[in-house]
């Protein structure tokens, strides 16, 4: 959970967090589990854009500017911004977090959580006072907000009309990581009317996230001071290539949130089963309650199953959507059938 403390001291402000994805240190851990791993300990789309063939100037030159801005463009499609000089590419959402705090003045920052605490360390380090808000309304004593909207881990969503609301009562930081499959809720369209600034990522839905591409959609002064923050050539080759081929599918992408909604409905249907109660969640992870959540996570790992846990919620476990062969697998380990008692 997200705490208010003092502005850290230099060795707290570079401490990295704990994530999912880090398969080293759980095989460390489990060295008898079976092998291959089964990664669910992130909330990435398990069935990756079909890339296609790539030309090999993508990897022998420099980025093109005119690359760069048909990619913005077809961002700005994607996510119903009128005016694509509003979209600034980046390689992740992560390194425009990390920004942020570079171009955005403001004391207090308000985070609504629990969520993403990358979001709190990035204004720690930039000595900001970081506030634990528990609801819309306590943000509103704050110079920033900030809001990820579908949350992670919880999947809470906050009302399209609340984030408008809130949008023009103070400087606020949408993250919309997870939006791709909600479009509805998306607040990218109002950034030149509200002065919002609304963050996406590209590799969550569309599989990719090794690519590293994000984009930050805000007024057009805002997007100038991000553009000479990050420099020239701040996408790289293949990842321009593929983003303005995905982001350009529309057809794909209404498939894959089929398929992603099926596969979430029999996930939660498997955890239920196995005696979990569904927290929350998005189309691409579920949030689940158990009473022995860890020995659950370990009985998990020992088949080689990684899964996220939470320091701060030890009853909790959030699992990422199974591709079509990891499903046997996991019912297995979660129901103690087998090699996972």
């Amino acid at each position: 959970m997200l705490q208010t403390r003092p502005a850290p001291d230099d060795r707290e402000a570079v401490a990295p967090l704990d994530h999912g994805g880090d398969l080293a240190a759980v095989r460390a851990r489990f060295p008898q589990a079976p092998a291959p791993w089964i990664d669910l300990s992130t909330g990435i789309n398990p069935h990756a854009y079909p890339v296609g063939e790539l030309s090999d100037a993508c990897f022998t030159r420099l980025p093109e500017p005119a690359d760069l801005v048909a990619l913005e463009a077809a961002a700005a499609r994607a996510y119903g911004v009128a005016d694509p000089s509003c979209v600034v590419a980046a390689p992740g959402a992560q390194a425009l977090i990390q920004l942020l705090p570079r171009v955005l003045p403001g004391a207090r920052v308000g985070v609504l959580g629990p969520t993403y605490e990358e979001h709190a360390l990035s204004w720690r380090r930039a000595r900001r006072d970081v506030i634990a808000c528990p609801s819309l309304e306590a943000l509103a004593g704050c110079d920033i907000g900030v809001i990820v909207n579908p949350n992670n881990p919880t999947g809470r969503v906050v009302a399209r009309a609340d984030l408008l609301a809130l949008s023009r009562r103070m400087r606020l930081v949408v993250d919309e990581s997870f939006a791709d499959f909600s479009p509805m809720m998306s607040i990218a369209d109002s950034v030149a009317q509200t002065g919002a600034i609304v963050l996406r990522s590209f590799g969550k839905a569309y599989g990719l996230a090794g690519l590293r591409l994000g984009f930050a959609i805000v007024p057009r002064d805002l997007a100038k001071a991000l553009r000479a923050e990050l420099g020239p050539w701040r996408v790289s080759g293949p990842a321009l290539a593929i983003g303005r081929r995905a982001l350009s599918d529309d057809a794909w992408l209404r498939a894959m949130h089929a398929r992603l909604l099926a596969s979430a409905a029999r996930l939660d249907t498997l955890l239920v089963r196995a005696g979990f109660a569904i927290v929350g969640g998005t189309p691409l992870f579920r949030l689940a309650a158990h009473p022995a959540a860890q020995d659950m996570g370990d009985r998990l790992a020992r088949a080689g199953i990684h899964i996220r846990r939470f320091a701060y919620r030890p009853d909790w476990l959030r699992f990422g959507i199974p591709d079509d062969d990891a499903w046997a697998r996991l019912e297995d380990a979660l129901l103690a059938r087998g090699e996972a008692r």
